[in-house]
């Protein structure tokens, strides 16, 4: 896995991804040095490009590093960062590990479960927002966190969760 395989790509498998997002992970791809040991990295740009990692993706990757389409998978599926389902325009996420749980997370969850209209893992009507409830975010003195993007939100209260919202829906 050290050379990208040479792939025509002419015509995604899902005529419903754009072929210039195709393009741009090829390309990305094609500029590494070597990708022996670059999967994470790569299904992380392929993400940032399509949003989230559909089966059409992952075997586009697997075909250009020439590894089985089920060891690209393996990784999607282990690592809670990489989705294969779209997501909204903004993606919350709610830090559940020890530290956020005891401080009070676990009601943030629930609040902004009761203000969205929506479950765990699930996009809001509008499409405007995804609430997921994460293990950790590395940030755990700034217990409870709340991560909208990648903007950090510390030592969140329920009644800041208003405001933290309102930012992001214009």
């Amino acid at each position: 896995m050290t050379k990208p395989q040479s792939i025509s790509v002419t015509a995604p498998i899902n005529q419903e991804l754009p072929m210039e997002k195709f393009h741009e992970l090829e390309r990305f791809i094609d500029g590494m040095e070597t990708t022996k040991g670059g999967l994470i990295a790569i299904l992380h740009k392929a993400q940032s490009i399509f949003g989230y990692l559909p089966r059409d993706v992952q075997l586009f990757v697997a075909r250009k590093l020439g590894i089985p389409g089920a060891e690209v998978y393996g990784v999607v599926s282990f690592y809670s960062y990489f989705t294969t389902k779209p997501g909204g325009k903004h993606t919350i996420s709610v830090c559940m590990g020890t530290a956020c749980f005891v401080r009070g997370a676990d009601r943030i969850i629930e609040r902004l479960k009761e203000k969205l209209n929506v479950e765990s893992n699930e996009i809001t009507e509008d499409g405007l927002f995804t609430l997921k409830d994460v293990r950790c975010i590395g940030a755990c003195g700034l217990a409870p966190v709340v991560m909208v993007d990648d903007k950090v939100f510390g030592r969140v209260k329920e009644d800041e969760l208003d405001d933290i919202i309102k930012k992001y829906k214009s």
